[in-house]
């Protein structure tokens, strides 16, 4: 690929890498990937990457997709999800992450909403046929002009992305590798609705920065990432922190304890990103004769609220890391103190590591005059938190719009530390695990079900809440909800039980 380097890029990164150990291991596919995807598992060097990703962005080349349009990707945790982001990057492309849960009605508004020329999946995930979802979300998506994927049998019209690897084509043309250029789209849910989020190379780089030096990742880590990829936390915790790193990134579809165990011992992995109510639970037995390797755990909190009342972590062996995160508006990196207990978070700039003086910026915390928390740093995409810009012809001065990001959490202040307390979520919006629904939306839903139906969430201290439902007929009502092409989290609320939850 004809590249002119302006600043640091994702394919800028590889490439460094890639000069310096070209042989050296980069990717391990899930141990159980042939469940997931029918397919048997694969390892890749940096040099057999680095062959595959050219292959890749040939294809998009090739298939007339213009530099910077928007490409839509929705695959598992598995090798080819690493491979295409940067394959679109090396093509001049964006990559907009579409969840792997979202279905039918999300896909079309996010490629509507992004104006997406192309889209990519997987043939099937879980038993699932992503292929027919994408094929017909495409078909309601007027900017699709070409849609392909991963796997056997894909449907008539989608190219197959596993010949254009084993075809090789070196089809190429000049991109200009610039960090300050829109690199991806992620997406997020706000008491406005849906908010599409994008972000330069440089934002990307500044959040797996500071999940990387707070951590202290060394050089040459083996990492074991257990988090979907779909959001900015999930790639900056996998693949940020392989390519800050410079080592090998092994992947774990989320997920299986047991066959995430086995794996970590089978890759050697000193290294493992995991939600964090799951990684916690790794210190209940005994760790370190079990996963000797494990040197470093960074647990993400889709609640952060949930932190400071969190348990302690026990594993002497293994240092952990807590990171927050606040939707799509951006994260930060806290390690735990050495009895294992969570550090007290200050308000203002902080650094990366915390506890060393004179670090760079990271980023941000300050509270607004409504009590919630804000954010701002090089990884906060400001403008697109930004309020409605007024009518071109109003009268009424406007103040300037805010030079930070409200999360939406409520906190307040600890009278004897000054700390930062979160004591809540966004107010209107609930959270399933890593999925956000407006809570009016799912009233809206039952509706269509018939008389008497509810759709409700309820509390989960493990997934922040979880769905409930109940109708005259629950197994139609799942049908119903399948049909108009939702969130199957929204259809197996409605799961046969002998009373609601």
């Amino acid at each position: 690929m004809i590249q002119t380097h302006v600043s640091p890029t994702l394919d800028g990164l590889f490439q460094r890498i890639l000069a310096r150990q070209p042989d050296a291991l980069a990717l391990i596919d899930p141990i159980n990937r042939a469940r997931i995807t029918g397919q048997a598992p694969r390892r890749m060097t940096f040099a057999q990457a680095d062959r595959a990703i050219s292959a890749l962005a040939a294809h998009f080349i090739e298939a007339g997709l213009p530099v910077n349009s928007v490409i839509g990707v929705q695959l598992p945790n598995t090798i080819e999800f690493m491979l295409t982001v940067l394959a679109a990057h090396r093509a001049g492309l964006i990559v907009a992450l579409l969840p792997q849960l979202w279905r039918q009605a999300e896909l079309t508004a996010a490629l509507n909403r992004t104006s997406a020329r192309a889209i990519v999946t997987s043939a099937k995930i879980d038993g699932v046929s992503h292929a027919d979802l994408a094929m017909n979300a495409a078909a309601e998506a007027f900017s699709i002009r070409h849609v392909c994927g991963f796997g056997e049998d894909l449907p008539e019209g989608m190219a197959s992305l596993d010949l254009a690897l084993r075809n090789g084509s070196l089809t190429e043309r000049p991109v200009v590798q610039d960090g300050r250029k829109a690199a991806l789209i992620s997406f997020d849910v706000t008491a406005d609705g849906m908010r599409a989020v994008p972000r330069t190379h440089l934002n990307l780089i500044a959040g797996g920065l500071a999940v990387f030096l707070e951590s202290r990742i060394p050089q040459g880590a083996r990492l074991m990432s257990a988090f979907a990829p779909t959001s900015f936390a999930g790639i900056t915790s996998s693949l940020l922190l392989w390519l800050l790193s410079g080592g090998t990134l092994a992947l774990h579809h989320p997920y299986d304890g047991e066959v995430l165990e086995r794996q970590i011992n089978e890759c050697a992995c000193d290294t493992l990103v995991a939600p964090a109510a799951m990684a916690l639970r790794l210190t209940d037995a005994d760790m370190a004769a079990r996963l000797p390797a494990l040197r470093h755990v960074i647990g993400l909190w889709r609640m952060p609220e949930q932190v400071a009342s969190s348990s302690q972590w026990t594993a002497e062996h293994a240092r952990f890391t807590d990171v927050y995160l606040f939707g799509e508006v951006g994260l930060f990196a806290a390690r735990r103190t050495a009895d294992g207990t969570p550090v007290p978070i200050m308000p203002g700039p902080h650094g990366a590591p915390r506890d060393v003086p004179g670090t760079a910026t990271a980023g941000e915390t300050l509270l607004t005059p409504k009590g919630t928390l804000a954010l701002r740093g090089p990884m906060v995409t400001v403008a697109a938190y930004a309020p409605p810009p007024p009518a071109a012809d109003s009268l009424i001065s406007q103040p300037a719009p805010p030079d930070y990001a409200d999360t939406g959490y409520a906190v307040r202040l600890d009278r004897s530390s000054g700390a930062i307390c979160i004591t809540s979520p966004p107010s209107g919006i609930v959270s399933v695990g890593g999925y956000r629904f407006l809570s009016q939306d799912l009233q809206e839903w039952a509706k269509r079900l018939g008389q008497g139906a509810l759709l409700t969430a309820l509390p989960d201290r493990l997934c922040g809440f979880r769905l409930a439902g109940r109708a005259q007929d629950n197994a139609r009502g799942r049908e119903a909800l399948t049909e108009l092409g939702l969130n199957p989290l929204m259809a197996e609320a409605f799961r046969d039980r002998t009373i609601v939850g």
